[in-house]
């Protein structure tokens, strides 16, 4: 029971607190504000006082699109958007997928969806490289890269202007 516990609050610091997977993300950012908002999200800023100003947004999938599964379960996603509508990356949270070098784990599935636009098809097999043996996983891990990314850009980053 105490495993559990301690496994849980392990989870709920990972998912909660700015980190280096936040600067990871985001590089130039000089500060990170707390998760908040709806849809949860952390905001990256760069610039100091007054001069402060948001670069980017990061959010994790599974508070997002909290019913998406991967074979093993929630496959946790920290994802990275910058303010034109960019992911700035990807972030490996915890999961129980069973094919660890077949699957998400490698960093060339991370690698693919940086410089990603929100509006690409994210398709498997098209615009973002699938694992065979891993079908169920890749699936679920890009339908809630696209879904979350898709509904922050919607709900906090203005449309450009025609």
């Amino acid at each position: 029971m105490l495993l559990a516990g301690s496994a849980a609050l392990a989870e709920l610091r990972a998912q909660s607190a700015p980190d280096a997977r936040l600067r990871q993300l985001f590089p130039a950012a000089t500060a990170f504000s707390p998760k908040q908002g709806d849809p949860p999200h952390f905001k990256a800023y760069t610039g100091t006082g007054a001069s402060q100003s948001v670069i980017g947004y990061a959010f994790w999938t599974t508070e997002l699109v909290p019913l998406e599964r991967g074979y093993g379960g929630p496959i946790a996603i920290l994802v990275g958007l910058d303010m034109k509508g960019m992911l700035t990356g990807i972030s490996l949270g915890e999961h129980h997928e069973p094919y660890g070098d077949f699957s998400i784990d490698p960093p060339q599935f991370a690698a693919q969806f940086k410089n990603k636009d929100v509006r690409d098809a994210f398709k498997l097999g098209e615009d973002v490289d699938a694992v065979s043996r891993a079908t169920i996983t890749m699936s679920s891990a890009v339908r809630a890269i696209r879904n979350s990314s898709r509904r922050v850009a919607r709900q906090l980053i203005a449309p450009p202007a025609k």
